[in-house]
């Protein structure tokens, strides 16, 4: 039984995004670098460039990932729902009504969908480090704000600020697993990107509630600014640029005409290379591959935060491309996607306080905090089963594929999102009920759990299909849930206290059930349609070009 999407009749010599990654074909001939066990071709190809990031040793690329992982946990997880277990005590000390409150959060995801194709345009034309840095400088400048605010305009102020600080922490970051690593690598590194974003913010308020409780809501930000500080201190010591120009042949897993016999000839040529004498060995790889090859770059080079200019285009063009890359289908998709089930999840995070602090079952602070845990330990286990599988599953279906692999074969888990719609249903029948808390928090952790099996596969199918667009693709997620966040902060309270939690979340429900069986239509047809970019790519026509290329 075939397995693959429906093969593609035109006249590519390949589909962008289909690449030859195992030995099952006549593959094994060719004298490409591969994994350490060699039953793997690694793509991207890694140039012969020290700084080339797909050559930094394993404890450097996990040393930025775990930064960067640290700074979504702070900067975008924790900002956005810092004071969602405090709306109460907020309402209470300010004198203001609890929907007032909420919008504050609002007008967070507000500033940060705005930021969007602000900080899409320093990442393009400066790279990604500098955006990093000023996201996290921002963070630390919102929460200073926020502990020194005595007033509602004050904690207002605040919280625009912060909203800065998300941004790049919500997109970017998912886009750099594809400056780092090779294709078989990238289901698993997505995963734990997408745990800092959607798990670790049910982290937050199980914190912040008896934080608030037991000192008072304004050490909420005096603390996220002691941790911000630590965060930005280490972002500018320990994670260099990841944007890097790789010569267009390397790039395997993005070009329709990847010559494998000439990279085999490169390779060869470059082990000849190894033999001969050090100091000869400069100018005979520039001869074998026409690029002079530059120092390794020392520690303090790579600190600087200023690496030239990446690209040459204008700001317009920059900040249109964030918009420009939803008229390619599948990023369209992953935007509603990704962004619709998510959006959905966060929407609870805006009634619980409402749903538990009024009787029946009057819970403070702390224990409204507490009722995150359910999707705190679902989004763990959800994190933990899909990079388990997701690249298994792909290596799997390439084998049966003799050897090619097709980005579609991320999608295949997206299925089990199903689990999320279910969640929502159960959520909102319970809860409508005055039924157990706990049951409701268990049944808030399964909808978690499902959408984590959606956003990570998702994530990974655009990174590995479309890795040109991905950095455009990303910042127009984020702008996407950001702003369907804050149009929920406009309504969803008085939603819920007119028609009951049951049915915001059916609705929630069936439309997740929706969202997720269009995966069916994007795995058959998903090859044909990357074809088709190919030859009708909209950035071309504009004559933009998209971050790869530069």
């Amino acid at each position: 039984m075939k397995l693959s999407p429906l093969e593609d009749h035109s006249a590519l010599f390949q589909v962008p995004g289909t690449i030859v990654l195992s030995d099952a074909t006549e593959t094994d001939r060719l004298d490409l670098k591969r994994n350490p066990k060699g039953d793997i071709i690694l793509s991207p190809q890694p140039s012969e460039d020290p700084n080339d990031p797909l050559n930094w040793p394993t404890y450097k690329k996990l040393t930025v990932v775990i930064i960067l992982m640290f700074g979504s946990c702070v900067c975008a997880s924790t900002i956005g729902p810092l004071l969602s277990a405090s709306l109460f005590v907020l309402s209470e000390d300010l004198h203001r009504p609890l929907s007032d409150i909420t919008l504050t959060t609002g007008y967070t995801l507000l500033a940060s969908g705005c930021a969007g194709p602000l900080v899409s345009s320093i990442a393009r034309k400066l790279g990604k480090r500098p955006a990093f840095i000023f996201c996290s400088f921002m963070g630390l400048l919102g929460s200073i704000i926020g502990a020194v605010s005595a007033s509602y305009n004050g904690l207002l102020a605040a919280r625009v600020v912060q909203g800065f600080a998300t941004c790049a922490y919500e997109s970017l970051v998912i886009s750099v697993v594809g400056d780092i690593f090779f294709v078989h690598q990238r289901g698993l590194y997505s995963s734990f990107m997408i745990f800092t974003l959607n798990c670790v913010s049910n982290m937050s308020p199980i914190v912040c509630g008896p934080i608030t409780n037991n000192l008072g809501w304004r050490w909420l930000f005096i603390l996220l600014a002691i941790i911000i500080g630590v965060q930005l201190a280490l972002c500018f010591l320990f994670v260099p640029e990841t944007t890097y120009r790789r010569d267009p042949r390397y790039n395997t897993d993005e070009t329709a005409n990847t010559n494998l016999e000439e990279l085999t000839k490169i390779e060869h040529q470059h082990n000849e290379v190894l033999d001969e004498p050090i100091a000869d060995r400069d100018k005979s790889v520039r001869e074998v591959t026409g690029i002079p090859i530059p120092k390794k770059k020392t520690w303090l080079q790579e600190l600087k935060v200023y690496n030239g200019i990446m690209s040459d285009e204008s700001i317009l063009a920059m900040f249109a491309a964030p918009f420009l890359s939803c008229t390619n289908l599948a990023v369209f998709w992953m935007v509603i996607v990704s962004g619709g089930v998510t959006s959905f999840y966060v929407a609870a995070s805006y009634v619980v306080a409402q749903i538990f602090s009024p009787p029946p079952y009057l819970l403070n602070a702390s224990q409204v905090g507490y009722t995150f845990l359910g999707p705190f330990i679902g989004g763990i286990l959800g994190t933990l089963a899909v990079g388990a599988i997701s690249d298994s599953i792909a290596l799997w279906l390439t084998k049966r594929n003799k050897g090619i692999y097709e980005p579609e074969f991320r999608l295949v888990p997206i299925l089990l999102g199903l689990a999320a719609g279910a969640g929502f249903i159960g959520f909102g029948y319970v809860t409508s009920m005055s039924g157990s808390v706990y049951t409701a928090s268990f049944l808030w952790g399964l909808s978690i759990f499902g959408v984590t099996f959606v956003v990570v596969p998702s994530s990974a199918y655009i990174i590995d299909a479309f890795r040109d667009l991905s950095h455009e693709a990303f910042i127009a997620a984020m702008m996407f849930k950001n702003f369907i966040f804050y149009g929920y902060s406009t309504f969803m309270n008085d939603w819920t206290a007119s028609a009951g939690p049951h049915a915001a979340f059916y609705t929630f429900g069936g439309a997740t059930f929706a969202l997720v069986l269009t995966t069916v239509i994007v795995y058959i047809w998903g090859k044909r349609y990357r074809s088709f970019w190919h030859r009708h790519n909209m950035f071309e026509k504009l004559h933009i070009r998209s971050q790869v290329e530069m």
